[in-house]
């Protein structure tokens, strides 16, 4: 909870002057009760009407003073609320900026926007009502149980004497609801993520069918958060009553014993009113407690799950000294590199290989052979287990990783687009691009006629995801986003898969352009690529088994060899179907 309000702190002159403020509504509160009192005992004994008008105008005063100073402390609370929740919503998502890969392979979408919004909420709203309302609920105490005893210490004693069992009760329920809470954040978390599940795979859902099976689902977290709920709520309904019975006690015993002492005379019936009065004001910060408690337990639960992310170290750091990568020539060399991403089972073994400036580089192996690994090893999405990788004899630990990546350009074979136009995903990463070089990032990547006759053009919105776009059209943007930003290596993951033939060939043309003067990696199984690398890297098993080009490795007749003329045999294959077809 502190670490919490830290986040409060930087507005310590609003949150000073909303303070002030409640002090001074708590003391016009003070004053009614008194002068109410003072005015029923002049009534009843010299009929002062100077006295009478005095307090009357007195209590219209104090209650228009209160009126004002607790709006201003609203006011104040509600803004510091509103500017630490933006602050905390920022701080979260620059740490979930920051955190590498390694992290989003464990978490759910699901559950990080739940923090970034229900979780963050419960904070903004204890911020807002709780953070001094504590401290109003103790003032308000204390000070009504000073003027209490100031009155008569009997009675005071009377009504003070249930604030242990009322505390007590405070604190079981707190420990009640705490865990319930946690559980409801996580139950909505959980929530939460089934429906972004199911939106965003909305077409598989109804390609299998399965529409009622995702019903179930969302309906099962549903109901866990309905009975998470309604738990809450019936701690908080059987508390509410158990506090009014435990302030009604007091209330009958001063009563009882007050009317004694008024018939005796050793109280004024004035003094009786104000006792009263006064009990009922203490009443109402006990009563408060029930909704503080219950506040309170929320934004422990959300603040642990808030707390968690802040406190969540990127598995990939940039060193105090890390050196900016300038003009790069892009010799990049692989020293005895092991990976492995859960530090169990190794996904890279003993990987040392180096690539020339401008050479091209084909990765082949199959599905889980560690081809996309090394492509994520050199932009440090991950780190290296063993081995060092270095660019033009520096290691990639000691770059900083934005130099890094911005000279590291990458086509991923899973193709991410934003709801935005269609300049702006081209020119993500290059905002500051003009519109020519836009359009000839587009002509490039044979995108640019496609583009120009759709009827708003480069202004195009581009669905959630690119979902408007075919995988060609979708392929080729992200060639011409990657292109724009002019990296010194390329990355090439499989990139022209989901592309027709005529398509690809016209890709193929615009990149052995660009790619001349670049270090580039492709991953791919495309024979003609494969067969004009200027260098193979044939991967089995996370080990390089095979390297050379393609002439050296043919030679050899090992693994390469029996790849080749497999895909060569299935290229056939479809070639002597698509002959059989056409004749028929």
């Amino acid at each position: 909870l502190l670490r919490l309000v830290v986040f409060a702190r930087k507005y310590w002159g609003q949150l000073t002057l909303a303070f002030l403020c409640l002090l001074a509504s708590t003391a016009f509160s003070l004053v009614v009760p008194r002068m109410l009192g003072r005015g029923i005992d002049v009534i009843l004994t010299s009929g002062d009407r100077n006295f009478l008008i005095m307090a009357a105008l007195i209590i219209v005063a104090a209650s228009v003073l209160r009126g004002l100073t607790g709006y201003a402390n609203t006011y104040l609370t509600q803004l510091v609320s509103q500017k630490s929740a933006y602050d905390i919503k920022n701080a979260l998502f620059e740490r979930l900026q920051q955190l590498s890969f390694a992290f989003y392979d464990r978490a759910q979408t699901g559950q990080l926007m739940s923090r970034a919004t229900v979780d963050v909420e419960a904070v903004r709203m204890f911020f807002g009502m709780g953070l001094l309302g504590i401290s109003q609920t103790l003032i308000l105490f204390v000070a009504t149980a000073v003027i209490m005893i100031t009155l008569d210490w009997k009675l005071a004693l009377l009504s003070l004497a249930f604030m242990p069992a009322i505390a007590w009760r405070t604190i079981v329920v707190s420990q009640r609801l705490a865990p319930i809470w946690l559980k409801v954040q996580q139950v909505i978390a959980a929530l939460g993520t089934t429906l972004q599940e199911s939106l965003s795979g909305v077409r598989v859902v109804k390609a299998f069918a399965w529409q009622q099976g995702e019903s179930r689902k969302f309906s099962a977290d549903a109901i866990a958060l309905y009975n998470a709920e309604v738990e809450t709520s019936r701690q908080v309904a059987v508390n509410m009553p158990m506090m009014t019975f435990l302030l009604s006690l007091p209330t009958a015993l001063v009563l009882w014993y007050g009317g004694r002492q008024v018939v005796a005379g050793e109280l004024t019936i004035g003094s009786l009113t104000q006792f009263i009065l006064y009990l009922g004001m203490l009443s109402m910060p006990v009563r408060r407690l029930g909704f503080l408690v219950n506040n309170l337990s929320r934004v422990v639960s959300a603040g642990q799950r808030i707390l968690e992310i802040l406190d969540t170290e990127s598995q990939i750091k940039e060193k105090p000294d890390a050196v900016p990568l300038e003009k790069i020539e892009g010799r990049i060399i692989f020293n005895k590199v092991s990976f492995s991403y859960d530090a169990v089972s190794p996904t890279l073994k003993n990987i040392t290989f180096s690539v020339q400036p401008g050479q091209l580089v084909a990765l082949l192996g199959s599905s889980g052979s560690g081809k996309s690994t090394i492509a994520s090893l050199i932009p440090r999405f991950y780190d290296v287990s063993a081995g060092r990788i270095t660019i033009d004899d520096i290691d990639i630990r000691d770059i900083t990783l934005a130099s890094l990546r911005k000279n590291v350009g990458i086509v991923q074979q899973d193709i991410f687009l934003f709801s935005a136009t269609i300049r702006d995903n081209i020119a993500y990463g290059a905002v500051d691009a003009s519109m020519e070089d836009i359009i000839n990032a587009a002509k490039a990547a044979h995108l640019h006629d496609f583009i120009a006759g759709l009827p708003e053009g480069y202004n195009t919105w581009v669905g959630e995801r690119g979902i408007t776009l075919s995988g060609g059209e979708k392929q080729r943007l992200a060639i011409a986003r990657t292109l724009l930003v002019n990296p010194a290596i390329l990355i090439l993951d499989d990139s022209t898969s989901s592309v027709d033939t005529e398509t690809e060939r016209h890709i193929r043309e615009a990149l052995d352009k660009l790619i001349r003067g670049r270090t580039t990696f492709i991953i791919t199984h495309r024979l003609p690529i494969i067969k004009n690398a200027d260098l193979i890297l044939v991967l089995k098993d996370g080990e390089l088994v095979e390297k050379g080009k393609h002439r050296d490795l043919m030679a050899v007749n090992g693994l390469y060899y029996r790849i080749y003329q497999a895909q060569l045999a299935a290229n056939e294959g479809e070639d002597l179907a698509g002959d059989e077809h056409g004749t028929r």
